[in-house]
């Protein structure tokens, strides 16, 4: 329990301190986020925010899981490479960032360069797992035996790369409103903190490495607090590519990691109807000509509807608190049916 408290509470102070930094030395250089011609009106005023906070996300996700592991604990492969797959993730992200802050324009990697940079980190975390851990290699729900779909290594390695690209681009879609992606983040990140405690408790999940993942996850949720302080509505800063990224890698390596990759569409839920709302708006315009929602993704069609930003942010909360719960919900339940896996 040190461990996690531990994580947590250095990852916060570490975003929280270090976000603040940002701001002052990127007000000070006029380094500021372009904003889109494609968004509601009301986002044209926050042309000039800092951006790139999501470095600070990612320097107290390693500083709380460094700090945590040297007081008390054994460094493991899977909450080191967990742990590189979030820093890779975000490198991709800042250099997307760079050039959107350097060239002047919300255009940064091409869609063909940053494909293939999450790629590297996706391939380079799968052959980590499978050379150096003892990962189940199987599609799974709550435990690796849960929905008896066993799979070989390479296609296995396919899988996660699939998740994690997938996961990634997922929070970057949602991180559209002040503190939208962080929060979210936050909450999920909460939820497998639990699940790897849990597994950790019960060694008859078949996962020696447990109380890492949690680890991992608690500085994760504490890092996105932190920040979270800074980017509230009004957004004193944006955590940009760099942040949304290695959010969404983070939470896909602890969802393969726990053999629990089928529950993270239902715990980051909120992230994926994100993503189905871009889906369904340009294959409804590709088809029709006509548009399903008034903007997407879908954060943008409730504000066009007329609700104020933060309350399409804090209902958005709500329902990934709600989902997380259910998600965990769903994961006790499975663990009572299986007879407890004593």
């Amino acid at each position: 329990m040190i461990r996690l408290l531990l994580a947590a509470g250095i990852s916060v102070a570490v975003s929280l301190v270090g976000t603040r930094l940002l701001i002052l030395a990127l007000t000070k250089r006029r380094i500021g986020q372009p904003i889109h011609e494609d968004v509601p009106s009301g986002h044209t005023v926050k042309a000039g925010t800092p951006t790139m906070g999501g470095i600070a996300i990612v320097a107290g996700c390693v500083a709380g899981y460094l700090v945590s592991n040297l007081w008390d604990g054994v460094f493991t492969w899977t909450g080191l490479i967990s742990v590189a797959a979030i820093v890779g993730a975000g490198i991709v992200g800042f250099l997307d960032d760079w050039l959107k802050i350097t060239r002047e324009r919300n255009l940064g990697l091409n869609k063909r360069a940053k494909t293939i940079g999450l790629l590297a980190v996706a391939v380079g975390f799968a052959l980590g797992m499978l050379w150096l851990t003892r990962v189940h290699t199987s599609i799974s729900f709550t435990r690796w035996d849960d929905m008896g779909i066993e799979l070989s290594r390479g296609v296995w390695a396919v899988w996660a790369v699939v998740l994690i690209l997938a996961a990634s681009n997922a929070v970057n879609l949602t991180d559209g409103l002040d503190g939208l992606a962080a929060g979210s983040g936050a909450i999920v990140f909460a939820g497998y903190l639990f699940i790897g405690y849990w597994i950790f408790r019960h060694p008859s999940y078949g996962i020696s490495v447990g109380l890492d993942l949690a680890v991992v996850a608690a500085a994760m949720m504490g890092a996105c607090t932190g920040f979270l302080w800074w980017n509230a509505a009004p957004a004193r800063i944006f955590m940009g590519d760099t942040g949304s990224l290695a959010i969404g890698t983070g939470l896909a390596a602890l969802a393969l990691s726990s053999s629990t990759a089928m529950l993270l569409p239902i715990l980051g839920a909120v992230f994926v109807v994100e993503t189905l709302s871009v889906i369904i708006q340009v294959a409804a315009f590709r088809t029709t000509g006509r548009r399903v929602f008034k903007m997407a993704p879908i954060h943008h069609h409730f504000e066009l509807m007329g609700w104020p930003e933060t309350t399409v942010i804090i209902r958005l909360w709500m329902i990934t608190g709600g989902a997380t719960a259910f998600g965990i919900a769903l994961f006790y339940r499975e663990f009572l049916r299986a007879g407890g896996l004593e």
